[in-house]
Parts: structure tokens; sequence; C-alpha cells
């Protein structure tokens, strides 16, 4: 799809000050089976060339990689920062997030390690990889997504019905397909309107019941669908206060909202829940003059700016030179999201893309015949890792909160994919550079990886059909000529 370069075009910069930039990209539609938007979306491809790029400048420099990332990164007194691009990032601190991941991941030990495996000219290399990361998500703000063609806008909204029975309904245009939505809405509203966590009902993904939204997609949910939330529980308790004022008979200006009551200064006995001004509203019998009796409140959320959450990966490879077989050894990864609204769902979201982006990196590959035929298109061909496959990982988090909304929330749904691809790749190249070996595509499974080591990196293709031929390319002159899937 064409779209998908287009989410990716504005974070080649990254976390970097490049003083310029440019980027030109050219769409090439062919027969072969289309593609889309896959988690990350033109943010793991623009992050991916840009930390291999930093990788192989490193080399040319004679410069430890993490220091020249260091030289060049966004420092966290310059936030809020305008990049080159055009883009503004509200928040951010690298240098904390760096500096918890080497410290989890054992930077030291393990360069040890890999230095006595090359003077004892181990058969099993060790491989220490870097990626940083930023990404441009939430989709939003409308006009920003209009001035770029997109087809939608980029606000959300929600709604919430106070029940006298003293339930909670919320009502989100965000539909959940495992991201824990419910969870995480239920959460808000229990802290928002200090109501039991176990007396809020969400409600979503029917036109019938919800028929405003724009739905979950582009790490938005919570920045964009969460604040919705927030909005319209702002609104519900401005309501009750004019009820609970009238109630107490206090002026509003006197009462305070805490922990779900409403309650006078100086007067603490005197006080009111907000479920109870619930089932006065549906009661009506006492309420005040010239307005309606009811709490029930709806929010539309049109964000000033991107989200931009970030973090460090850190990954090391065991690579077997006889066979070319990769193991993951550790993975340790540190992300910033800004305030966290449940930490195991974070912990889900971040495990889930880094298996994603893992399996790019080594494993998953649409491989097509000369004629444009898709060879892997069953689970038999197309390789998907399992959790036997994938290492244990070492997570954690940092906080840098968004000044863009009121939680200083920020997405999370991708991060784990973006930069768990470059963090991989830079891990193997570096177990393997000192053997000649650069480059190797993706995914490096054990065939290209030992092609790789004995030369072929850049000139034979392994025999069509297998793992690691890759298919036909736009270079094939048999395919020029007839003008047929490249």
């Amino acid at each position: 799809s064409p779209g998908v370069p287009v989410l990716g075009a504005f974070m080649f910069p990254a976390i970097y000050k490049f003083p310029a930039y440019q980027f030109v990209c050219d769409g090439v539609f062919t027969t072969k089976t289309p593609t889309d938007a896959y988690r990350g979306a033109g943010r793991p491809e623009a992050t991916f060339a840009i930390e291999r790029v930093m990788d192989e400048l490193a080399v040319e420099l004679d410069m430890d990689p993490m220091e020249l990332r260091r030289k060049n990164w966004i420092t966290h007194e310059e936030f809020p920062f305008t990049t080159v691009a055009g883009l503004t990032y509200d928040s951010g601190n690298y240098e904390a997030a760096t500096d918890k991941a080497l410290e989890m991941f054992g930077w030291d030990e393990l360069s040890a390690e890999q230095r006595q495996r090359r003077e004892n000219n181990d058969p099993v290399q060790l491989g220490l990889g870097i990626s940083t990361f930023t990404e441009m998500c939430g989709l939003a703000p409308s006009r920003v997504l209009g001035s770029l063609a997109y087809g939608a806008g980029g606000w959300e909204s929600a709604s919430i019905r106070m029940l006298p029975t003293g339930k909670v309904e919320v009502v989100s245009g965000s539909t959940p397909h495992g991201q824990g939505h419910d969870t995480a809405w239920s959460q808000i509203v229990a802290d928002q309107l200090g109501v039991p966590f176990e007396d809020v009902e969400c409600i979503h993904g029917d036109t019938a019941s919800s028929p405003r939204g724009l739905d979950t997609y582009g790490s938005r949910s919570l920045v964009v669908g969460g604040i919705a939330v927030v909005k319209a529980a702002e609104k519900v308790v401005a309501k009750a206060r004019r009820i609970a004022a009238h109630l107490l008979e206090a002026s509003e200006d006197d009462l305070e909202f805490k922990d779900g009551s409403f309650s006078v200064r100086g007067t603490p006995d005197a006080k009111i829940a907000i479920q109870e001004t619930a089932l006065a509203v549906f009661a009506a019998h006492n309420y005040p003059e010239g307005i309606e009796p009811s709490l029930d409140s709806e929010a539309t959320f049109d964000p000033e700016n991107f989200s931009f959450p970030h973090g460090t990966h850190l990954c090391a490879t065991e690579v077997d030179t006889e066979t070319g077989l990769v193991t993951i050894r550790k993975y340790v990864c540190v992300d910033d999201v800004g305030e966290p609204v449940n930490p195991q769902i974070i912990e889900g979201q971040i495990h889930g893309g880094l298996a994603q982006g893992i399996a790019q990196a080594l494993f998953e590959e649409a491989v097509y015949d000369s004629d444009g035929n898709l060879t892997t298109g069953t689970f038999v061909d197309y390789t998907i890792p399992s959790a036997t496959d994938l290492p244990h990982f070492d997570t954690d988090n940092t906080v840098s909160p968004s000044t863009t909304n009121p939680l200083g929330v920020k997405g999370v749904g991708e991060a784990g994919t973006i930069a768990s691809t470059p963090a991989v790749v830079n891990s193997v190249i570096n177990a393997l550079r000192h053997l000649g070996v650069n480059d190797v595509q993706m995914p490096m499974t054990p065939e290209r990886v030992w092609r790789a080591l004995q030369g072929d990196q850049h000139s034979d293709r392994a025999a069509e059909g297998t793992q690691a031929w890759g298919g036909a390319t736009t270079e094939d002159e048999n395919l020029l000529g007839t003008g047929d899937a490249s």
C-alpha cells in the first residue's frame, strides 16, 4: 500500500538531530499478492533503515555504536524538540532508557565474552545489537491527516451513562481485539469518577450501541479513545456537581470532589456520592431548575499532536558459523510509553510486538517463484515462531509523561515491533563482521547466514524455491521483458 511508506516518511530522522533530510519513495505496483499495514506500518521500516545506518557509520568512523548514538540524539533537556522532518516531539529521555537497558543487559560482561570467543576462534560467535527508536502514533490530529490526504479524521468518541443502580456504562468507538480496552477503560473511569472498578461496564464493537468512532489502529486507542473517555467523565462530574450542590444546599464553588464523593469544604460530614446523585437524577424528585435530569455525557477528542513513545532495545545473539543457526541469547528492552495505566497490558503489548519484529528478522518471508506465484501461502510454508523459538524478554519502562493529553500517556501497541528487527539484525552482523560479513538479507535463515559466511552475501543466490532464494527481483531480464510480477 502506498500509504505505509508515508507513515514512516517522517520518522527517518528518528531520535537524532540531523540538520538535513529528504525522503523519496517510489511505489511499484505488481501482480503479486497485495500488502498493507502490519503492526507499525512504516515506522519499523524507517527505524530499520536509520539504525542499520548508524551501525555502519560507526564502523566507518571506528567508533563505538552506542557512543555514536549518544553523540547525535536529542537530550532530555531539549524537549519539546522539532525535528528536521517537521514533527515536534513533546517529551522523552533517551539517556534514561538507554542507561537502564545497558544495566539490565550486562553490556560490559557480554562484550568481554565476545572478545574471548573471537580470540579463541570459537565456532559459535557472540553478537551484540542495538536499536533505539521513537515513533509517531495515535494517528491524529485530524487536520494533519487531512494534509496527508488520509481518508478519515483522527478524533475518537466516548460516552458515559450513569445508571440509577450505581453502575456505569462506557460506550467507546475504539473496539478492542485483545488489547485490554475493557480493563483500561474501567480503570480510567473508576479513577475519574471514584466508583468501584467492578461497577464499570464497557460497550463497543457494534454501531447499534456505539455509532460514533474511528476504531483501533496505529497505537491510538489509549491516547485518543482513552482521553475521550476522560473527557466524558469530566462532563459527568461537572453535571453531578450541580446536582450535589443542590442536594447539599451549598454553592458549587464550595464543593470538593474526591474518592467518588462531593463534600462541602469545612464540613466534611456533609457529602454525597456521585452514584447517589445518579439515583437522585433518575428519580428527579429534587433537582435544580433549568437543567435536564441526566448525568449521561459524550465527548469527542481530537489530539493536538501525535504520540511519541520511545525506547532502547539490546539483543545478544549466538551465531553458529558452521551451520548459520542464529539463537537469541538475551533480549532487553526499556520502553517509555508515558504514564502507565496498566503495566501488565503494557508488558503484553511489548511481548507481542517483540515476537513479530524478531520474526521478521529471523523467520517470516513471503516467497514468490519466477512467475510471481506465492509459495509460502500456508502456515506449513510460512514460518511463524512459537514460544519455543523465542527467548525470555527482560523488559522495563521509564516514564516521560506526554504533555499533549491529561493522562500523560503514549501509545504502546506497536512499540515492540519497531525496534526489535534492527536490534536482532545488528546483533547478527556484529557477531560476523570480523569474518567479513556486513549484511545478511532478512529473514536471516541458517542457509542465508551460512552463504554470507561463504562470501555469497552480495553475489550468487541460492536455488529457486528455497527460503534463502527470496524470490524474483525487478532486475530479472525475463520478467522485465514479459511485464510479469516482480
